[in-house]
């Protein structure tokens, strides 16, 4: 299957907490994008999805992943924006049947900025579980990826995350907290991983709530591989037709997480939702913020997350990744161009 994709998640800004990365290039491309584009979200595909039974399959897929990780009741959120709060105003509560829970989708335009930043990892393994041995709070992240123009789930397409630990740290790169030198980091995997879509254009991770570091909201990197191949080893090394957005979380959530171990040793300083100039070009395309459920009575028990992405698929770009998996270990870009300790 070729196909070019668009990931709008994230959009690019100037931070300048991100030294050694001028976001100014990608500003101006994801502009010149979205000005050309007839749709930038998914709420035309309503009707569309509903008739097929997409949405249906939908809610069965992510009844089953609650029901195979809750301990006791729900609570609903009803994403707007990062401004206010997403309580829903429809009084969840542990007798909400899921599929009233489950039955809306948020969405946004996956659009063409180049955001993978000098520290994207090519090379890591197919999985769903991407925890290995981190400590955090349980999350699993449903995502669904569509047609932005026919509606059209797609399918059989590789999709990616990745994101920092719980103290802010990123696997695979040569950097450790606060944007120190970390060599040895490069040998690592955790929190990185793919999983192919369905027929509905679905995949689902078993991960940890991200934690934040200087200069960044709790997010998360997505990316799809439209003509990716495994390898024998079940890991895929594919930098081409490829785009990278991000995602992101209600603020008054990140702030229930950080009062827990082990986010509560970060001393890293906080960037809210607010303060996010990422998180704020995002937004401009539809919603970035993930919709979810508690698996139990404490965000400690852990989080059901789910998000739409549409795709624009008459874009096509290669990533550049900053560092590649082999069997054998780690192997830095030196070409990447994000300097020692840079994150994205």
């Amino acid at each position: 299957m070729r196909f070019s994709t668009v990931l709008a998640a994230s959009a690019a800004a100037l931070v300048t907490a991100h030294p050694g990365h001028d976001h100014t290039g990608e500003m101006l491309q994801r502009r010149d994008f979205i000005s050309n584009v007839k749709r930038s979200d998914l709420s035309h595909c309503a009707a569309k999805l509903k008739a097929r039974g997409v949405e249906q399959r939908a809610t069965m897929r992510r009844r089953a992943l609650h029901d195979a990780r809750t301990k006791r009741g729900v609570v609903g959120r009803d994403v707007s924006d990062k401004n206010k709060s997403h309580h829903s105003n429809k009084c969840y509560n542990a007798e909400t049947p899921l599929d009233v829970i489950f039955s809306s989708n948020t969405s946004c335009l996956l659009s063409p900025e180049v955001t993978e930043g000098p520290y994207y990892v090519a090379g890591e393994y197919i999985r769903q579980n991407i925890v290995e041995e981190e400590e955090g709070v349980p999350l699993t992240l449903d995502i669904a990826i569509y047609d932005v123009d026919t509606c059209d789930p797609i399918s059989d397409a590789w999709v990616e995350i990745w994101h920092c630990n719980s103290t802010g740290v990123y696997s695979g790169v040569a950097s450790g907290g606060d944007y120190s030198d970390a060599p040895e980091n490069l040998d690592t995997t955790f929190l990185r991983g793919f999983q192919q879509s369905d027929r509905d254009g679905a995949i689902s991770f078993d991960t940890i709530y991200p934690g934040h570091y200087s200069g960044r909201t709790q997010h998360i990197h997505v990316m799809v591989h439209p003509d990716a191949t495994p390898r024998a080893n079940q890991t895929i090394q594919d930098t081409t037709a490829s785009h990278v957005g991000q995602i992101y979380f209600d603020q008054d959530l990140s702030d229930s997480v950080e009062t827990l171990s082990p986010y509560s040793t970060n001393t890293q300083p906080v960037t809210t939702n607010d303060e996010d100039m990422l998180l704020d070009q995002s937004l401009a395309t539809g919603d970035a913020i993930v919709e979810y459920v508690l698996l139990g009575e404490t965000v400690a028990d852990g989080i059901l997350g789910w998000i739409s992405f549409g795709i624009n698929t008459t874009y096509a770009a290669d990533v550049n990744a900053a560092a590649t998996y082999y069997e054998s270990g780690g192997v830095e870009n030196e070409s990447s161009g994000g300097g020692p300790g840079f994150k994205n």
